[in-house]
């Protein structure tokens, strides 16, 4: 019995190819709005993926994480944002001083000059049709705080969770916790045909070079083992902040499944919390 050439996955998988190669973006990739680790990727996140971001404490992680939901959801994906580390209302804080470049601080105390105010409105107005979804999820319940979130069909096109720790269940073993949650996660994105990104903290250990590594990760190597790309940020300035340029910021890919690896130049502005791409 012959299967039909039009319906067969050989056939979708060579439409694709084909699209491709007449220009348009790839069909399964996701567009962090980063340029600069987009080209690395191969045009961006992919559908049915796990990437996982980590770094030490306090580089700037969910800062990130949520910088790639905004730039991706204002370019048309459907993103969801799920967060066990803010409520919703300081999501929202983020967003407006992340895209106004105002201070949270400011914006909370309404103590805003009046060029960063009808900055703000502006960037609200503008933001109104495209924010991501945003969803506090419950500490302590492992994989099911996502699953319950998302629907069938999905909700979203990109997933971010924020933080990996958050999915501990039982904090007596947490290492065996995150090992699960990963493997979890990465059937999720399969099952529902999403891209998932993870935070993931680390504490990167005393040494010549501080850039976080695979083995920094931790949870009996299964990041290593089962994400599809590893993002980790590095910020010189945590560091050795007297010598280098405040801000400045490596985003290493430390595994891509799919293509090479490498980093972008990206730019820290702490006060805002926002990442820019020195390549724009």
């Amino acid at each position: 019995m012959t299967r039909s050439a039009d319906i067969s996955p050989l056939s979708v998988l060579l439409s694709r190819v084909d699209a491709v190669s007449d220009g348009a973006p790839p069909r399964d990739s996701i567009a962090c709005g980063f340029p600069s680790l987009d080209k690395i990727l191969g045009g961006g996140f992919r559908r049915g993926d796990l990437v996982v971001l980590g770094g030490d404490v306090s580089s700037g992680k969910s800062a990130l994480a949520l910088a790639f939901s905004i730039r991706a959801s204002m370019a048309g994906t459907r993103v969801a944002f799920l967060t066990a580390e803010m409520a919703v209302e300081r999501v929202l804080e983020r967003i407006i001083a992340i895209e106004a470049r105002a201070k949270v601080d400011d914006l909370r105390q309404g103590s805003l000059d009046d060029e960063t105010r009808a900055t703000a409105g502006s960037v609200a107005i503008r933001l109104r049709d495209h924010l991501p979804l945003i969803e506090r999820v419950a500490r302590n319940r492992g994989i099911e705080a996502v699953d319950d979130v998302l629907e069938d069909p999905p909700i979203a096109d990109l997933v971010v969770v924020d933080s990996l720790s958050a999915l501990v269940r039982d904090e007596k073993r947490p290492e065996e916790e995150i090992a699960m949650a990963i493997r979890g996660l990465k059937d999720l994105a399969l099952e529902r045909d999403v891209a998932m990104l993870v935070t993931a903290p680390m504490i990167v250990p005393p040494r010549a070079d501080r850039r976080p590594t695979l083995d920094d990760f931790g949870a009996t190597g299964v990041v290593k083992q089962t994400a599809d790309v590893v993002l980790a940020l590095y910020r010189e300035d945590m560091y050795e902040s007297s010598k280098v340029v405040a801000g400045a910021t490596e985003l290493l890919v430390r595994k891509n499944r799919n293509g090479p690896t490498g980093y972008a130049d990206l730019y820290f502005y702490a006060q805002w919390m926002r990442f820019e791409d020195m390549s724009e």
